[in-house]
């Protein structure tokens, strides 16, 4: 997303109400109180932290001790003016971070602008700067079948599927507490929409030059109904066999 400022203003605008990002937000934070129950005291980090979204919402929560990093100027400057600490960095350069232990470290979708070694390469590093049993909670956009607009305008190179962030937990000695495809309930609109933005575009009757990504406020009506069916998705089934995202959790060993 580097360059794209509307695309971050958009983000922005919307990151505390829209319902995917409540849901990840939800999903982030509860992982993190299994694991460390009520302490507040957790060194946390957001790497690839976009526009600060889900620093605001765990400092709402109570978190204090959190640091960002994004290589976008655009999304430092927003999450900035949220008076979150945040610093400017390529995550393939994270190692030259000092060596200053997390209990939990975010890298929510941004590996898919990385090729497979580098993305060994950033979780090697994250896994050394995790204390031991530490979490590394990274969500990426999943399955090819899922490609739409979104992934054109924001320039998503690829996407991916369970089997191989089990691959990257193995290649850099992290297990795989926690692993699910998630907006399974919704698959099907999901899926349907963005194959006919595509035929669409495809048919002249979109217009490249016109696109945006699929991050705007739908209505409250709208918006509390697919949030309210991603909800009911989570408490119904621990795991999804599919969905447009991938919600992954791993742990350095102790």
């Amino acid at each position: 997303m580097i360059g794209l400022h509307e695309e971050y203003e958009a983000m922005f605008r919307v990151e505390s109400r829209l319902w995917w990002y409540r849901i990840l937000h939800g999903k982030v934070m509860r992982q993190i109180q299994r694991q460390f129950g009520d302490s507040r005291e957790l060194r946390i980090l957001d790497a690839g932290c976009g526009t600060g979204g889900m620093l605001s919402f765990l400092q709402h929560n109570g978190y204090r001790n959190l640091r960002g990093l994004d290589l976008s100027e655009d999304a430092v400057a927003f999450t900035r003016s949220r008076g979150l600490n945040v610093g400017q960095l390529d995550l393939r350069d994270v190692g030259t971070l000092p060596p200053e232990p997390f209990d939990v470290i975010i890298c929510n979708d941004v590996l898919c602008y990385f090729s497979d070694d580098e993305i060994r390469h950033i979780l090697t590093e994250f896994r050394n700067r995790l204390k031991p049993g530490g979490l590394l909670i990274t969500n990426n956009n999943a399955l090819k079948a899922f490609e739409g607009v979104h992934s054109i305008v924001l320039k998503i190179p690829r996407r991916f599927t369970l089997d191989e962030f089990k691959g990257f937990g193995k290649a850099v000695n992290m297990s795989l507490r926690y692993g699910t495809y998630w907006s399974f309930l919704l698959a099907p609109l999901i899926w349907s929409y963005r194959k006919a933005q595509l035929l669409a575009l495809r048919l002249n009757i979109l217009q490249l030059q016109n696109l945006h990504s699929d991050v705007g406020y739908p209505g409250d009506g709208v918006n509390g109904l697919l949030y309210g069916l991603v909800r009911a998705e989570e408490q119904v089934f621990s795991k999804a066999p599919f969905g447009s995202s991938v919600f992954v959790v791993y742990q350095r060993p102790a």
